[in-house]
């Protein structure tokens, strides 16, 4: 955040887009917590940030109720000034030093400051604006909003005498507007430079503390608990039906949908906590990022080693396992830096630039990864092509399709994700932000119930998985069992036993043909 503090000389607009743009991307705790703060100069002032959140109106307009009510209160915050700046000042005198706390909604920010003569803006009121606008001089002008004129809030703190230090009496602001409401604190006095706070500002919304932005995720976690939960019901009746015959590839496939099933579940149980209590514990969170780290880790590997044909066109991976083992591991540790720096992080305040850092290397490994992936694919539909496997080129081609549509969809998404943050840059869009983040849970769950389409253990899964059976070997209702089934509903991976007894297929084919494999 230290840089944008440092743009002096900047108009007022464009300090509030800086500042803005960093805080809103890395404060995301509905308790807020400062620990020796540091006030920065910006401009004519002196400006210390305290966070911004989408609230929604009070459903009640009680104030003695207990829930629907929306708020933001202040609690124990406490002003420390310089030794210097204390000793500048008498005993005797009343008010030594203002400090005000100003809230208000990003669409009211021109509502704060103000400019003389067309020039520069100005947080603070100068001598000028004083005579042109009637500010109070040494204060922060403000400008009573068009639909409310008690809005934007401003609370006044002072020193008194010489104390070193004022403390803020607890107050609650009710917030009677849905809106983005961004809390900086600011101090006009040149004096009250090298200024620090301590305290805590609670913000609940009206069904709990949850950021807005946050809240739906919530309820999104719940379904797509349910669908994981179904899924995983279809999947494992079949994986224990067929235990005898299932294949790595499947045991692999059952194991990214329960670590999917598990995330879900721990995604809403840590909302659901952030909700109830207002803060995220450390421990519990790193717990859910770490679980989701790997979730997506083997997720990558499994369509990886599906691509390079593993368990169904050949039994290893040979020469390359250790490199997709390698890749694996990369991705594991770049995923779980990037989600901790986001999730767990975010009571504290982590830098933009932070961000950037440690995102770039997950992008890249994605890139690297959706390249491989092309390559191999490609690979083995020319493999499957060459000795005549017909019905598993079908599945290949089926599962090539599902992959380039996945592909096709990301980047439109990501194109689309850099519209919307660039054509919103103070968030006031945050009601419908959390479809960024559902997006990508919502399509790779697509793609893992493809999989499981195609690779649904049946009977013949480890009888047929490896073999190099060639195209006269199988008639049309043949390739069809492997893809859609018996009329029983079980899926197939590969042909399935004729049981009719004629077209000359004798005991000792079937057993011949139970020892092709690669």
């Amino acid at each position: 955040m230290d840089f944008s503090f440092r743009i002096a000389n900047k108009s007022f607009d464009f300090l509030i887009f800086v500042i803005l743009s960093t805080l809103l991307t890395t404060i995301h705790a509905s308790i807020h917590i400062y620990q020796n703060q540091l006030f920065n100069e910006v401009g004519n002032a002196y400006l210390l940030p305290g966070g911004s959140e989408g609230l929604y109106a009070s459903l009640s307009s009680d104030d003695s109720a207990t829930d629907g009510r929306s708020f933001i209160r202040f609690e124990n915050i406490t002003f420390w000034r310089t030794q210097d700046a204390a000793d500048e000042q008498s005993e005797m005198e009343h008010s030594t030093g203002l400090i005000q706390a100003v809230i208000f909604e990003a669409a009211d920010r021109n509502n704060i400051g103000g400019s003389a003569y067309g020039g520069q803006r100005s947080i603070c009121c100068t001598p000028d604006l004083a005579k042109l606008e009637g500010c109070k001089q040494g204060e922060v002008i403000r400008i009573p909003s068009a639909t409310e004129i008690n809005w934007p809030m401003v609370l006044s703190i002072q020193f008194n005498g010489n104390d070193l230090s004022t403390q803020m009496n607890n107050a609650e602001v009710p917030i009677k507007k849905t809106g983005m409401h961004n809390l900086f604190f600011i101090a006009c006095d040149p004096k009250l430079k090298g200024t620090v706070m301590s305290g805590k500002t609670v913000w609940k919304n009206p069904d709990g503390y949850l950021p807005g932005r946050m809240a739906p995720l919530m309820t999104f976690y719940v379904y797509m608990a349910i669908a994981y939960l179904l899924l995983s019901a279809i999947w494992f009746s079949q994986y224990m039906r067929f235990w005898e015959d299932i294949l790595q590839l499947q045991h692999c496939i059952a194991a990214v949908i329960g670590l999917g099933l598990f995330e879900m579940i721990l995604w809403y149980l840590d909302y659901s906590n952030f909700n109830k209590t207002g803060m995220r514990p450390v421990v519990t969170t790193a717990w859910v990022v770490t679980v989701g780290a790997i979730k997506k880790t083997l997720s990558r590997l499994l369509i990886l080693s599906v691509s390079m044909g593993y368990g169904v066109v050949r039994p290893t991976l040979g020469g390359l396992t250790s490199k997709v083992l390698l890749i694996g591991a990369t991705y594991f540790v770049a995923s779980e830096l990037l989600d901790i720096t986001e999730h767990v992080g975010t009571i504290n305040d982590v830098s933009g630039r932070a961000r950037l850092f440690l995102g770039l290397p997950d992008a890249f490994l994605d890139a690297f990864l959706i390249l491989w992936i092309f390559t191999s694919l490609s690979k083995t539909l020319e493999q499957l092509q060459a000795k005549r496997i017909s019905v598993k080129l079908d599945i290949y081609r089926k599962f090539s399709n599902a992959l380039a549509v996945a592909v096709i969809a990301s980047v439109a998404w990501i194109t689309y994700e850099i519209y919307f943050k660039a054509t919103d840059p103070f968030n006031e869009r945050w009601q419908s932000a959390w479809i960024i983040t559902a997006f990508w849970d919502i399509l790779s769950f697509a793609l893992l119930c493809v999989i499981c389409y195609l690779w649904a253990p049946s009977q013949s899964s480890q009888r047929y998985a490896y073999s190099e059976d060639v195209e006269e070997e199988f008639d049309d209702e043949e390739a069809q069992s492997l893809t859609r089934g018996q009329s029983n509903g079980d899926v197939s991976l590969v042909k399935q036993e004729q049981k009719n007894g004629n077209a000359g297929i004798s005991d000792e084919e079937d057993e011949s043909e139970e020892d092709k494999r690669e």
